[in-house]
């Protein structure tokens, strides 16, 4: 019987050498002339292991990780090999996740149609497509399953939208410009099952009447682009794609497009703008995209993780999606622990578990050693939590409550030489950088919040300019056209709120001054 051997070509791994891991693994196989074979997968998003080589066994998957090309004959001659980490399902970061969106990635050759079948791919589509449109939303809307890019708009509210809307085309984009800090989900996904996303994608297409879609991928993913671009040509080969999509009378068409590398084309108004051709700037609203997106059209707009959770929903029921998580927040989140964390990678688990479970149990502390001091959750514009809040569980409305947000699920963590004030200036020099300048509070706001936080940390005139940093936040809030600007005050806050040392008088000059 062939033994298979799985090497990840996700760009996490390629980043550490996958590429030549694989090129030794296959030379020792040729030396040795093994009837083995050499499977090609995403990664599992334990990335302080990366490159993770698996062995097939009877039992399981035996891993051996961080592996180099001069480690590699040795796992050939000795199983028990001390780099080995046993079973890789039993490693406790991965057996202790609920994993239904990733149940695939390092599991599966992202290419293989025939192995993501095998998986439980199409599962979904083929239900899908005996239901009538309007019980595909109606099995979304009873799922619980919430926009996974930003406030967590229920999702089905929206495809209810486009569906009851009235046009003779209809369009469904999803937003693959991921760029927050330290999220890595939608790469991750699309490097390592991207039949998934195609085929969340088509599932929203029949539930509201659209026959073609846009995948809006960020410029920075070439490997994610190459990947996606080649499932689609083998999704419209077999048959996913296309005229009569799996022998129903269904069509569906699928487009990638590249960004230019625009923060603000995350916006899902200003990414239809760039998408028809224009510079990425804000829309006003109304009217909302599902009324008149794309090209004026009514436009179903979610991100990656949103999409790809409908599959699941599809094959599984609504019951069973909605049987995770607590609250008004149904499902699980892919988290993305990075930052200063022993263990960085990719977590699914429902809604609930705690910060401190998310940096502690899974990322086993600090990378340093030292005390964790602040957390941001969100991406960028994310509030920056002390460590007396590590307890509150992860949950939409909990998080709002204490002024956080969830966002993308980006978790960074930093430990105790963290310089918030720096942490705040950066927030508003962020959103200076990539305002796309349509409206006031946010082009000007930001710009003079952040040389007022440099006169805060040159001690002039704290306690004046303080409040004059609140005062813009308050601006850049209540009149900004859209998050960028709205939710910069976020951090800003968040980090005098908690950390109110950093910006007392007499501090040092700022160190982006110093030389």
């Amino acid at each position: 019987m062939t033994q298979l051997i799985f090497v990840p070509d996700d760009s996490a791994a390629l980043s550490v050498g996958a590429d030549d891991v694989a090129d030794a693994i296959l030379m020792e196989i040729r030396k040795r002339g093994l009837d083995t074979k050499l499977v090609r997968t995403g990664s599992r998003g334990l990335f302080w292991l990366e490159p993770l080589v698996e062995f097939g066994a009877p039992g399981g998957r035996i891993g051996y990780g961080g592996v180099t090309p001069e480690s590699v004959p040795a796992l050939f001659d000795d199983p028990g090999h001390r780099a080995s980490l046993g079973l890789v399902e039993e490693i406790p970061f991965l057996k202790s996740q609920q994993r239904l969106t990733f149940a695939r990635c390092g599991v599966t050759d992202p290419l293989s149609l025939e192995a993501y079948q095998s998986h439980g791919g199409l599962k979904g589509l083929r239900r899908a497509l005996q239901m009538k449109p309007a019980g595909i939303v109606e099995e979304i809307v009873q799922s619980g399953l919430r926009g996974r890019g930003g406030a967590g708009f229920p999702a089905g509210i929206k495809w209810r939208t486009v569906a009851e809307a009235q046009g003779a085309q209809k369009y469904v984009v999803c937003n693959a410009d991921e760029g927050d800090s330290g999220t890595f989900a939608d790469r991750m996904l699309m490097e390592g099952d991207p039949f998934l996303l195609i085929e969340g994608m088509i599932i929203a297409g029949v539930a509201v009447g659209a026959d073609k879609g846009f995948i809006y991928l960020r410029s920075e993913y070439p490997h994610a682009f190459a990947k996606l671009s080649r499932a689609v040509e083998i999704a419209r080969q077999e048959g996913v794609l296309g005229e009569k999509i799996l022998g129903s009378p269904h069509r569906f068409e699928l487009e990638l497009r590249l960004g230019a590398g625009a923060y603000i084309c995350g916006e899902e108004t200003s990414l239809l703008e760039s998408l028809e051709g224009r510079r990425g700037q804000v829309r006003p609203k109304p009217p909302l995209p599902a009324l008149s997106g794309l090209f004026g059209k009514p436009t179903v707009i979610n991100n990656v993780l949103t999409l790809a959770a409908a599959p699941t929903i599809l094959a599984e029921g609504a019951a069973f999606y909605k049987d995770f998580g607590m609250g008004r927040s149904r499902g699980t989140m892919p988290v993305q622990l990075a930052g200063n964390v022993r263990r960085g990678g990719l977590i699914e688990r429902a809604f609930g578990l705690s910060l401190r479970e998310i940096i502690e149990d899974y990322g086993g502390g600090t990378n340093s050693g030292r005390p964790v001091r602040a957390v941001q959750v969100g991406g960028p514009l994310g509030a920056y939590w002390p460590v007396s809040l590590l307890d509150t569980p992860f949950d939409y409305e909990t998080f709002a409550e204490k002024s956080g947000m969830i966002g993308h699920g980006g978790v960074v963590v930093f430990d105790d030489t963290v310089d918030m004030a720096e942490q705040a200036r950066f927030a508003l020099e962020f959103c200076a950088l990539e305002s796309c300048g349509k409206c006031t509070p946010c082009r000007i706001g930001s710009t003079r919040g952040a040389e007022t936080v440099d006169r805060i940390m040159q001690g002039e005139n704290v306690a004046d300019n303080t409040a004059l940093v609140r005062d813009l936040c308050e601006v850049l809030r209540d009149g900004s056209l859209c998050a960028l600007g709205g939710l910069t005050p976020m951090p800003v806050l968040s980090a005098l709120d908690h950390f109110p040392e950093d910006f007392a008088a007499g501090r040092r000059a700022p160190a982006h001054n110093r030389k």
